[in-house]
């Protein structure tokens, strides 16, 4: 099945009152274990990868992974990059595969956090790709996410909340309520007061980040009241260590895969309770017959040179590719000559956009405008382009319930 739009996926989430889990990917036994569960339980699921884990992996390596098992899977999935640091690495993520991303920066200043957010979700919007806000601060306390969030936590205040979204257009909400990023120490304390004024001033998705630790009741509550998204990992993370401990002293022979044994069964598992908590499970069908599939547009030209010698072709194409692979949307730039020497054409460009909207942004971003008008077109003057879009059969139609009004509980 395809890859899915995300605000599609999070709207349909919305509207029936479930929430789907992104679920933080940080080795293949976790790709492995969180697809497999989704499987199980006919689930949406989005795969989460974090710009602070990215020291635990090569993000290039690893996304085409990522990447191949969401698009062989029978179920709807997202790819989110999730707290990136600024807007050149959320292009990186989306030019690697992710159609969602979150550029944190609760930290800043309410002014500040806006300002940039206004631009980090003009770039995104115009490669199709939804993005999420973050507004408060969500703190990590003890073990994992310490270290990378530290400080005080500040709740999302409602005000502030609606001229946020209505001064950025971002898709989601990331609001703090009192959870934490990592391990809990006791049981934390919600503001659902909170939540529920601002689910009732928005009527948008809400996301909840530091998601493990909660006990059922307040997962209800909190979807209840608008969380659609929760980003979900310290669990896990704790499932896999414990699964690790175990084998090292049960396993006759410590070779590395009697270690490693079995992570994915155990986040897997973890990943499927979560799953049927949150009402995801069995949804995967009515969420394919409504999201947008999330396809690549080839961009294709095949043209001839005048007045360049083979040298000053080479040239003009390693640039072209060094500086149209920069540009946000576009996910790989090939260039190639005809093996017939008397073909009609002699040279080809193939850019691979993450999403149709990218083919006007490309055309207008300053760098492509550049390189086309100065290198290209004035010695590229017989030229053929097209975009091209794979053709896929659409989703079988599932029948289900029109969405009900969404309850609030007092």
């Amino acid at each position: 099945m395809p890859i899915v739009d995300m605000k599609d996926m999070l709207q349909h989430a919305y509207e029936h009152n479930y929430a789907v889990g992104a679920f933080e990917v940080v080795s293949l036994s976790f790709l492995d274990g969180i697809m497999s569960a989704a499987e199980k339980a006919r689930a949406p699921v989005i795969l989460s990868l974090a710009e602070s884990h990215l020291e635990q992996f090569d993000f290039d390596l690893i996304m085409p992974a990522v990447e191949a098992a969401a698009r062989r899977a029978h179920v709807p999935v997202a790819l989110h990059f999730d707290h990136g640091t600024c807007l050149d690495s959320a292009i990186n993520g989306i030019n690697r595969g992710c159609n969602g991303v979150l550029v944190d920066l609760s930290h800043l200043d309410f002014s500040e956090n806006t300002r940039l957010t206004k631009e980090i979700v003009k770039t995104m919007h115009g490669c199709g790709v939804s993005v999420e806000g973050e507004l408060g601060y969500v703190p990590g306390t003890e073990g994992e996410g310490a270290e990378i969030y530290p400080g005080e936590l500040a709740y999302t205040s409602l005000a502030e909340a609606k001229a946020y979204v209505e001064r950025t257009g971002i898709d989601f909400l990331a609001v703090s309520i009192g959870t934490v990023h990592g391990r809990m120490k006791g049981k934390p304390k919600l503001d659902y007061t909170r939540l529920k004024q601002i689910n009732e001033a928005l009527n948008m998705p809400l996301v909840v980040h530091g998601g493990s630790g909660l006990s059922d009741d307040q997962y209800r509550r909190l979807i209840a009241n608008g969380i659609t998204k929760i980003n979900y990992y310290t669990a896990m993370s704790d499932i896999a260590a414990k699964q690790i401990n175990n084998n090292a002293r049960s396993a006759t022979s410590h070779s590395y895969a009697s270690i490693m044994k079995d992570i994915n069964k155990a986040v897997g598992d973890e990943v499927e309770r979560c799953l049927r908590l949150w009402g995801t499970a069995g949804r995967a069908a009515e969420v394919l017959a409504q999201c947008q599939p999330w396809n690549p547009v080839e961009h294709v030209i095949i043209y001839n040179v005048d007045h360049l010698n083979t040298q000053g072709i080479e040239r003009m194409m390693s640039e072209g590719k060094r500086v149209l692979s920069q540009i946000p949307g576009v996910r790989e730039v090939i260039t190639g000559e005809a093996l017939k020497r008397d073909a009609a054409y002699r040279y080809s460009w193939i850019v691979r956009f993450c999403h149709p909207a990218v083919i006007d942004s490309y055309r207008e971003h300053p760098a492509h405008v550049a390189f086309a008008d100065n290198l290209f077109r004035p010695v590229a003057t017989k030229r053929i382009s097209i975009d091209y879009q794979e053709k896929l059969q659409s989703p079988p139609i599932a029948s289900y319930s029109q969405p009900q009004r969404r309850v609030i509980p007092s």
